[in-house]
């Protein structure tokens, strides 16, 4: 068995624009792939551990499961591991540090997602919620649209909009301005990420506030319901993932992210639609981020023995 740590996969310096290469491709998998819904437990508060498994294409003989926990004071928040496994014959090919593909698989769907259903024109993008999610999104956006360019409106808090400032001053395709409060900036944006792994409250209770042709991207769901009851069209990752919000029958309209990409069904279909995606995140693209990583890796990553019984009757 493999261990492959965060600091080797940062080593093998994956671009971001592979990174969303990789999630559109997991979402052309999706339909020959087994999937079923992550399972989430809470310790206590809003922390929670989820469990998302999933079988990959036979051609792939490889399954996977990861575990991601939110654990209020812990840092940092999110974490997560891998196992990854030869479908064919049940041995355990490696464990791999979550953190990294957690991340930059969110961070590259909510780009895709941005992608697709933005409006045509130059568009100004919000971020609320400043953390690794928010990095990756912008890391995904930058450097895989670098002939375009980019202005940002960012959420202040404490001083990560200064830190996210810096983070991204070798960028010459991205300017950025602040905001005091979330409805300034969602009033300014046509494209709004929300990265903020918990919202209590609504984060714009005000509707007018939403711009004409806007797109949501709530990467944890949270604090946009009321975009629910009044946005032309909703898109998720996963129908199982979006069936129990509380307005999901009042949603105008819904449609998975993978039957756009597969022309199954239409995406944005007006510069004047308001769209919402809930890209919760799904164990496809874990696993193949997993795979992908372990096929790089080869033998540089350190090799573990485990010793399993051989023998029919071993008690």
């Amino acid at each position: 068995m493999k261990i492959i740590s965060h600091d080797h996969i940062q080593r093998l310096a994956i671009r971001p624009q592979t990174c969303v290469e990789w999630v559109r491709e997991s979402f052309l998998l999706k339909a020959g792939a087994q999937l079923p819904a992550k399972i989430s437990l809470h310790p206590q508060g809003s922390d929670f551990f989820n469990t998302m498994p999933c079988l990959l294409p036979e051609r792939f003989h490889r399954f996977g499961v990861k575990v991601v926990h939110r654990i209020e004071g812990a840092q940092p928040t999110l974490g997560g591991d891998i196992l990854l496994y030869d479908a064919a014959s049940g041995e355990l090919k490696a464990m791999l540090d979550g953190d990294w593909i957690t991340t930059m698989r969110t961070g590259a769907v909510a780009a895709l997602a941005a992608q697709l259903f933005r409006r045509r024109g130059d568009l100004t993008y919000g971020f609320i919620g400043l953390g690794n999610t928010a990095r990756a999104t912008l890391l995904c956006l930058l450097a895989s649209e670098a002939d375009r360019h980019f202005h940002v409106k960012l959420l202040r808090y404490k001083d990560q909009a200064e830190s996210f400032k810096a983070r991204f001053a070798r960028f010459d395709n991205v300017s950025f301005e602040t905001c005091e409060t979330p409805a300034g900036v969602v009033g300014g944006s046509d494209v709004v990420f929300s990265c903020l792994t918990n919202a209590e409250t609504l984060l714009c209770p005000d509707n007018t506030l939403f711009r004409e042709g806007c797109l949501i991207v709530p990467v944890h769901t949270k604090g946009f319901q009321n975009c629910d009851l009044f946005f032309d069209r909703i898109f998720a990752d996963d129908r199982a993932h979006v069936c129990g919000f509380r307005y999901f029958d009042r949603f105008r309209h819904f449609a998975e992210l993978a039957d756009v990409l597969t022309g199954t069904t239409e995406g944005r279909t007006s510069d004047t639609e308001r769209l919402l995606s809930y890209n919760i995140g799904l164990g496809l693209h874990d696993v193949l981020f997993a795979h992908k990583i372990y096929e790089m890796a080869g033998a540089e990553a350190p090799e573990v023995k485990t010793e399993h019984p051989s023998a029919k009757f071993w008690i």
